[in-house]
């Protein structure tokens, strides 16, 4: 992993910080207004509103003014310059469709790679006023101005183990969700619901193991600072290099991570 130089990752931190604030100032207004929202395409609906537009733009603003030079790859827009050393991944309303519900459990991903590496993730929930982030060997939360490290939590069985997904509507194969019951059949606990929300609460402690299916780069390297120095691990399911999205499994402890990706990877 990149270990920048300390004046130049809080440069480029604050950027990511400024650009969650702008963000968050365009989009919040559209929360809980019934805006339209229209279908991307595909078997599954897959919602896009002005508020996801007018999010993203506002960020590529303030990238655009502070690193004319670097990548930028996002959801709504594209990829511009993908050459670059630096490239930063966002998505300005990961969980649209909760944004659409008046659900407060979507947040903007804001992420900056280096030569392909995650070197830096944010991501901002304006409504709830809480934002988590990674600085070059820790990660952060804040909320009512209050700021706190984050540390995933000891969990030694899946037993034990507290497990979220956002809907399993994204498992498309009955293999897939023959491997997620069989681990869901495991754990403690299982909830639906909570995108790029549940990852940042498993860096906060509360939650064991997110398991996914279906996920973009956009929506997964921004978390991957976070959650690694948190303390956690995220794989795909059969323990590979998670960055280009797919199939994602996360845990707070590499003990549980290493019995759920015996089970997801068959």
């Amino acid at each position: 992993m990149s270990t920048p130089e300390t004046a130049d990752f809080q440069s480029l931190l604050a950027t990511a910080h400024a650009a969650a604030d702008r963000a968050g100032a365009v989009i919040l207004p559209h929360f809980r207004t019934n805006s339209p929202a229209d279908h991307k395409g595909g078997d599954l609906f897959d919602p896009v509103t002005i508020a996801d537009r007018e999010g993203e733009k506002a960020i590529r603003v303030v990238i655009e003014q502070a690193y004319p030079n670097h990548g930028i790859t996002g959801e709504e827009g594209g990829t511009v310059r993908e050459e670059a050393q630096d490239r930063w991944v966002i998505d300005p309303i990961d969980g649209t469709r909760s944004f659409m519900l008046g659900l407060p459990i979507w947040g903007t991903l804001i992420g900056l790679t280096r030569e392909g590496e995650p070197l830096l993730g944010l991501m901002d929930q304006p409504f709830t006023g809480e934002r988590f982030w990674s600085s070059e060997s820790e990660a952060f939360f804040s909320h009512q101005g209050e700021t706190r490290l984050m540390h995933t939590r000891s969990c030694t069985s899946l037993g034990e183990a507290l497990l979220a997904t956002t809907s399993t509507d994204f498992f498309t194969t009955d293999d897939e969700h023959r491997r997620f019951g069989d681990l869901t059949r495991a754990v403690r606990l299982r909830r639906f619901g909570g995108d790029c929300y549940n990852y940042c609460l498993l860096a906060l402690g509360h939650i064991d193991l997110v398991v996914e299916a279906g996920l973009q780069p956009y929506d997964i390297i921004p978390l991957i600072p976070i959650i690694e120095r948190a303390g956690g691990i995220v794989t795909t399911w059969e323990g590979g290099d998670v960055r280009k999205g797919g199939r994602v499994v996360a845990a707070g402890d590499r003990r549980i991570h290493q019995e759920a990706v015996k089970i997801l990877s068959d």
